[in-house]
Formats: structure tokens, C-alpha cells, sequence
């Protein structure tokens, strides 16, 4: 796929609503959509019973991303100041807590477009897929931006009016409670359903098919020289 990539008729693998390229029009940009294939694994019978057992939880993670010092503690307690349960994922980051109350749940590799349907809003670093992967799915999402094309994705949610991007790599339980209360409304919640309606989840069959149809070009093109 890198050779597809690195040409002067590049792929960008974003979907077109989430991940827009700036001239719709540019025929030079190949916009394939999120390369994202459905997830048909179970969650664990522990996951599936704690969104259950009270108000959808909130979804915490990192990824790969380096989290913040003393992250675990700040999400946690932000939650807790609305009356929120806490799903955290522990990623690279390790994130974990000390105390044993039966508000939060710490899970390992899972499920996102499964977990996703399930939680209030989805807190993250801001990663392309799982920034993608909530969308798809409809939750509404609160950024932290560590590096890179985090901060893209941050501004993306914002302006989709989706979620909220939140100012600084190293969040409070005052700034993270502001910016929760911001996402937990019924119009923050119907706007991203509606743009989850409108985003395509097929863009790795649309790059496999031109794959596929460039490389029999190219062999019928070799053949008919021989």
C-alpha cells in the first residue's frame, strides 16, 4: 500500500466526512475512506454486563500514546463529579486505578465499534482510529491531542460539533469535568448520530478494488507488449 501512498496521486485513507481533503474537487488525491474493517469479536461477559448496570459509562483511553501523569486519578475523578461510571482502557499507557469502588471497569485490548455503542462519550487521545472509530459508531468524544495528527482529529470533532478538543495535553478534573459536561448533552449526542449516519465504513474495499483493478491493468498492459 506504501507505493499507493507515496505518488503524484497520493491515497488518503480518512473518511470523507470525518477527515475531509481540503479541495473536494482535487482529482490528484484519491479518497479511499477509513481503512476500518468490521470487528465481529464478543465483549467479555464482564464488559457486556457493566454498561448495563446503571447510566452508560464513560470510555477513557490512550492508546499508544503516552498518557499525562496521574491521568487515571483526573478521569476518574471528573466522572465521578457528574455521577458518571468510568470504562478505562489501559493501553501502552498502562492506565489503571488504586481504588477498589465498583464505579470503574479496567479493560484490556477490546472491541471499540462494539464498546463504543454502548458508552456516554468516548475520552481519548485522539488517535486517527480510534477518532474514527467512535464517529463510526455515534459517540459523542472528548479529545486530549498528545502529538502529531492528534491535534487535526481534536479540531475535527469540535468543528463537526460532535465532541469537544480539549486545550492542553495534561488535563484537570476541573478542565476534563468542564469538558464532559460540554459533550454530555442531548444535542451533542444527536449531532454525532447524525454524522455517524452520514461516514462510510468501506474504504478498505475501496482501496483492495482499485488495488486490484491497477495491478490487472498493468498486467494486461504487460501482456499485450509481450
Amino acid at each position: 500500500m506504501r507505493s499507493h501512498v507515496l505518488t503524484d496521486r497520493p491515497w488518503l485513507a480518512a473518511d470523507p466526512t470525518l477527515g475531509p481533503w481540503p479541495d473536494g474537487g482535487d482529482e490528484a488525491v484519491f479518497h479511499t475512506g477509513a481503512w476500518i474493517l468490521p470487528d465481529a469479536r464478543p465483549l467479555s461477559p464482564e464488559l457486556e454486563m457493566f454498561p448495563d448496570a446503571g447510566e452508560p459509562p464513560v470510555y477513557f483511553g490512550f492508546g499508544s500514546a503516552r498518557a499525562p501523569a496521574g491521568a487515571s486519578q483526573t478521569m476518574i475523578d471528573a466522572a465521578r463529579s457528574l455521577g458518571r461510571r468510568v470504562i478505562i482502557s489501559r493501553g501502552w499507557a498502562d492506565l489503571s486505578l488504586a481504588d477498589d469502588q465498583p464505579d470503574w471497569l479496567a479493560i484490556g485490548e477490546v472491541n471499540q465499534q462494539a464498546l463504543f455503542r454502548r458508552v456516554a462519550a468516548a475520552v481519548h487521545h485522539g488517535g486517527a482510529g480510534t477518532t474514527t472509530a467512535a464517529a463510526l459508531t455515534g459517540a459523542p468524544q472528548v479529545v486530549i491531542p498528545q502529538v502529531y495528527d492528534q491535534y487535526y482529529w481534536a479540531r475535527r470533532i469540535h468543528d463537526l460539533g460532535i465532541g469537544i478538543a480539549h486545550a492542553g495535553r495534561t488535563p484537570t478534573t476541573d478542565s476534563l469535568t468542564v469538558a464532559l459536561e460540554q459533550t454530555l448533552t442531548a444535542d451533542v449526542a444527536a449531532r454525532a448520530r447524525t454524522i455517524a449516519a452520514n461516514m462510510r465504513s468501506n474504504g478498505a474495499q475501496v482501496a483492495a478494488q482499485r488495488l486490484t483493478a491497477t495491478h490487472l491493468r498493468h498486467a494486461t498492459l504487460s501482456s499485450a507488449r509481450w
